[in-house]
């Protein structure tokens, strides 16, 4: 018995008509009355009742179509399967962060997806929020570490962690002890994300020093939360960063000064596409859901 059998004995179970599922299988219909009579001499049963008005399924044939039905769906299960375990042994699966989220866990990351698909390229770019919704949307990058808003049909969210504020400054050119002196920072100057790159993060920014009353001075923008923190140690400027930077920056030149009194937060989420359910994703996400900042 091969597979071709059972495909030709199904078209006519589905027909009822040789006629018709000859078209459907673009063979002519003798060789398929030949198939299906070489079928039931093999199972010694009669699976079709034939005459010149019709064809039926015998009680034997109403039980086979079903289990050949069944075998088929269980056949095109295999073959995704299979399909999916070949891309999760070789490949590429690209991630893509945003410069705050600090390295040491996108490595641990890149460490555990390594030990269980050794034959994958995992490939990491650093790109903004706004950049990895479109690269995600369009087939460029299996997985984002963003901060939100996400505003996106094609794209499933995971909250990792939700992130507060902090003020960073150079501690020989600011001399400040607490979150009270922050007014007293009003006529210094700031460096910023770039507003074009992180349009949300600025507003939020700008947003956190109105409430402690002031409109910064922006005399530096950077599109890298290293390198403002870099400029903010060489003395060019006080920045507002994510609070999750501090546990990364043991700098002693560098201060930071969390900001309590404000609500303001951002949320840091995992983006996928919505329709992706491989092992490499779905790995890679909880491997990371746990381990909320």
């Amino acid at each position: 018995m091969e597979l071709r059998h059972l495909k030709y004995f199904l078209a006519v179970a589905e027909e009822l008509n040789f006629t018709k599922a000859s078209e459907k299988l673009f063979i002519s219909q003798p060789p398929l009355s030949r198939q299906i009579a070489e079928l039931e001499d093999e199972l010694q049963a009669k699976l079709f009742i034939r005459n010149n008005k019709k064809v039926e399924l015998t009680e034997a044939g109403k039980y086979f179509k079903e289990e050949v039905k069944a075998l088929f769906q269980n056949l095109e299960r295999i073959s995704i399967k299979t399909k999916k375990i070949a891309e999760n042994v070789s490949g590429e699966f690209r991630i893509a962060y945003i410069s705050s989220i600090y390295s040491s866990v996108i490595s641990d990351l890149i460490k555990h997806l390594k030990a269980q698909f050794p034959y994958v390229n995992f490939k990491l770019f650093e790109i903004s929020t706004t950049k990895q919704i479109d690269a995600l949307e369009q087939g460029k990058i299996e997985m984002g570490i963003i901060r939100s808003p996400i505003h996106s049909a094609k794209i499933k969210s995971h909250l990792w962690f939700k992130d507060g504020f902090s003020l960073v400054y150079n501690k020989k050119s600011v001399q400040i002890k607490s979150e009270n002196e922050i007014a007293n920072l009003k006529d210094e100057t700031f460096v910023f994300f770039n507003k074009d790159y992180a349009p949300h993060y600025h507003e939020v920014l700008l947003e956190l020093c109105a409430f402690y009353g002031f409109t910064p001075k922006i005399i530096h923008e950077a599109n890298n939360i290293n390198s403002i923190v870099q400029l903010v140690k060489n003395g060019l400027g006080i920045s507002i960063v994510p609070s999750n930077i501090t546990k990364n920056n043991q700098d002693p030149e560098i201060g930071f000064i969390e900001l309590k009194k404000v609500n303001l937060y951002t949320n840091v989420s995992i983006i996928t596409a919505k329709e992706d359910e491989s092992e490499i994703t779905r790995s890679a996400v909880e491997f990371l859901l746990p381990q909320r900042r």
